[in-house]
């Protein structure tokens, strides 16, 4: 890992909280595209996930995902639970950057995909007891919808379907459908 990304997850402890947030977008910028470095933090991040800090665990949820498609050993397949985990965190917020940032995990290869798409609809369908379950099954399907764009696979786009569709309220299928528009 050269220098630069060092210091930029040295700078994701630091005081200063715009340093913090650069270092972040950084991180972020760094891995969309595969990196050499994922394994000299990787597990730093699977700790990272049960931190008692919720920036941690949000910052390790996002950065997961994104580095998963860097994990040429497929770690993510047996690191995946720990991860979809802290899409139910204690802080809402923690849970839907991570929610937000886990359809990446669909880039990392066809075995990752499937994993990812059994997750969201399993949740889908049957975390309506959840707070805010409206917007975690939006952010899905809009995770859904980027996955398509990027992959371009059109079982994606019939799980979405499929999904909306499973909505009674049309309110939420209406604003679930301007994700796909």
């Amino acid at each position: 890992m050269d220098d630069t990304i060092k210091s930029y997850f040295a700078n994701l402890e630091g005081e200063d909280k715009n340093l913090q947030y650069e270092a972040f977008q950084n991180i972020i910028n760094a891995t969309k595209e595969k990196v050499d470095w994922s394994y000299e933090v990787w597990d730093q991040m699977i700790g990272w996930l049960t931190d008692r800090d919720n920036h941690r665990r949000a910052r390790a949820g996002q950065f997961l995902s994104a580095l998963a498609i860097s994990d040429p050993e497929k770690r993510m397949l047996h690191d995946f639970p720990a991860l979809w985990e802290v899409t139910k965190d204690s802080k809402f917020v923690t849970a839907r950057h991570t929610i937000q940032s886990i359809w990446k995990v669909g880039l990392a290869g066809q075995e990752q995909r499937e994993m990812l798409l059994d997750h969201i609809i399993d949740r889908f369908k049957n975390g309506m007891d959840e707070k805010n379950y409206t917007l975690i099954r939006y952010d899905m399907i809009v995770g859904l919808k980027k996955l398509y764009d990027e992959v371009k696979d059109e079982q994606i786009k019939e799980i979405a379907m499929d999904l909306i569709e499973y909505e009674e309220d049309s309110k939420y299928q209406k604003k679930y459908m301007s994700a796909w528009k």
